[in-house]
């Protein structure tokens, strides 16, 4: 297997490969490309995406600044908006369903390390350069989802479709579709159902 193979797959990976280095260093180049361009560049900012996240549906609006690990290992469907300051750290697989929001300084974190120090701590490739050892597991996020401010979303996790995530929560593991799950570990609150729905003439008028 070839490095990106393994990392992709969430096995022992060396980040520092050399296919590796060369598309997270173009991802890097994209986003500061993509930050520095004005939202009112409309045509612009696309062709950096095309580059940068080429998998994403149509009316993906990312508000920017954004940081890509990889980009082209991310998956977003049809209607994504993220606010201010998207992190994406796309070691292994990342999928966002359709009509999928994010509030500002949401991050998505894919990679893990090895918890004792004596795996964890740089060392010396046999081909001469500094290393480590890293792995990672796939992040899924489902249809009509709102991720609000300051969400974590770790390695491994997984929103069913329909889920709202409040401010500041941090997401391991399992959220089950249609829930309303906050805090730090992120945990179910309840489901959200046709009682929540708005009056819209209440509302309006």
């Amino acid at each position: 297997m070839t490095e990106k193979e393994k990392m992709l797959a969430g096995k022992i990976y060396n980040p520092h490969d050399k296919e590796l280095r060369a598309i997270s260093s173009r991802a890097h180049a994209l986003c500061i490309k993509y930050n520095g361009t004005p939202e009112t560049c409309f045509k612009k900012r696309e062709k950096i995406l095309d580059g940068l996240l080429p998998n994403r549906g149509e009316g993906t609006y990312l508000q920017g600044p954004v940081h890509f690990d990889y980009g082209v290992f991310t998956k977003v469907g049809k209607n994504f908006y993220a606010n201010f300051n998207l992190t994406v750290l796309d070691t292994c697989p990342v999928t966002i369903g359709d009509n999928v929001f994010f509030g500002p300084n949401v991050a998505i974190l894919a990679p893990k390390h090895p918890l004792r120090y004596a795996d964890r701590n740089p060392y010396l490739h046999a081909d001469g350069y500094m290393t480590d050892k890293e792995y990672g597991a796939p992040v899924t996020i489902g249809d009509n989802c709102w991720i609000a401010g300051n969400v974590t979303i770790l390695a491994g996790a997984s929103i069913g479709e329909g889920c709202v995530i409040g401010a500041g929560s941090v997401v391991a593991g399992k959220i089950p579709a249609n829930s309303l799950a906050y805090g730090n570990p992120c945990k179910v609150v309840r489901q959200i159902t046709e009682n929540d729905a708005i009056d819209l003439k209440k509302e309006l008028f």
